[in-house]
């Protein structure tokens, strides 16, 4: 895989947009922000800097008011990625970080491909559209923090790609109606025998039904992919086993919530307050001083799990082609 290369180092950019970073994290991305206390001051930095950079695009993509600005900005910041350089300093402190931990363009490059799906009205058929929607805008944030946090061992790679199949996941069941609202349905239709979103806009009582089914079938899928990506934090530097520990269960506290509200997401928005963080916190550190598997067991990695994944970068069936 090629790596992005910077070809201008700005420092006092860099310092600023550090600086931003952590903010944007503390706002944006409440969960992580909470769960990277238990990293290293350095890590946590970097942590912060990536979910800046992936939070500005998703931003594009998902704020914008015209699609064609939306894809040409994404397009030109592809282009930059390419020369190593750019104007935006968000973008060059991301092309800084990828150079200092030698993350892939051609990961980068699939979440940027991922991204562009939303800007056009987004309706899967398929699981296999919904799993490599997935790994497109999520996995590979997983894989890109396998470089960030030092993980040099690519075993670990399918199971940072389920961590963030398994949020995602969690991500779609929580805003099933919100994003049918937008003309967005990723719940694939052979789950649900719909043919347009707004069919999940106007359900009846019984239509609501089948659509609480495809939310819970959501979350036993996301439920797998959570299983794994635990059994994959044996690869990961001490500290961050834990953080990366704390943030998967925090948001599978999310799922259990929506369990709570029997489905019905269309009712409320779940989401764990800071009370139920600390608690998972404590659960998790007690855990994790008494179980060895999380310090010595290595596990092979379920195949199944990236079936409809193919040959995506650093998927089980890419590792096995490429190694």
């Amino acid at each position: 895989m090629n790596h992005i290369h910077n070809t201008v180092v700005d420092t006092a950019a860099y310092s600023s947009s550090k600086f931003d970073a952590m903010a944007v994290l503390a706002h944006h991305g409440k969960s992580f922000h909470f769960a990277g206390k238990f990293l290293p001051e350095k890590q946590m930095h970097d942590c912060a800097r990536l979910y800046s950079f992936c939070r500005y695009i998703d931003d594009i993509a998902d704020l914008s008011s015209n699609n064609d600005i939306a894809k040409d900005r994404l397009n030109s910041i592809s282009l930059d990625l390419q020369k190593g350089q750019s104007v935006d300093l968000r973008v060059q402190d991301f092309i800084q970080l990828a150079d200092e931990k030698n993350i892939s363009e051609s990961i980068v490059n699939e979440l940027l491909l991922g991204l562009k799906q939303d800007l056009d009205a987004v309706f899967f058929e398929t699981e296999s559209q919904l799993k490599r929607y997935c790994y497109r805008v999520a996995g590979t944030v997983g894989l890109m923090m396998c470089s960030v946090l030092g993980v040099e061992d690519t075993a670990a790679y399918p199971f940072a790609i389920d961590l963030g199949i398994a949020m995602q996941l969690t991500n779609i069941s929580r805003d099933v109606y919100e994003d049918a609202l937008a003309d967005r349905c990723y719940v694939p239709a052979e789950w649900m025998e719909i043919s347009a979103s707004n069919e999940i806009i106007d359900a009846n009582k019984a239509q609501q039904q089948v659509f609480k089914s495809a939310v819970a079938r959501l979350l036993i899928e996301a439920e797998n992919y959570y299983q794994s990506a635990e059994q994959g934090l044996v690869y990961l530097p001490f500290r961050a086993r834990l953080a990366i520990a704390i943030a998967a269960r925090v948001y599978r506290g999310i799922g259990k919530k929506i369990k709570k509200m029997d489905y019905a997401v269309w009712e409320n928005r779940a989401y764990v307050k800071k009370t139920g963080k600390v608690s998972i916190a404590a659960a998790t550190l007690s855990k994790f001083f008494v179980q060895k598997k999380y310090h010595t067991a290595l596990f092979s990695h379920n195949p199944v799990l990236h079936k409809h994944l193919g040959q995506l970068p650093a998927c089980n069936v890419w590792l096995e082609r490429n190694h």
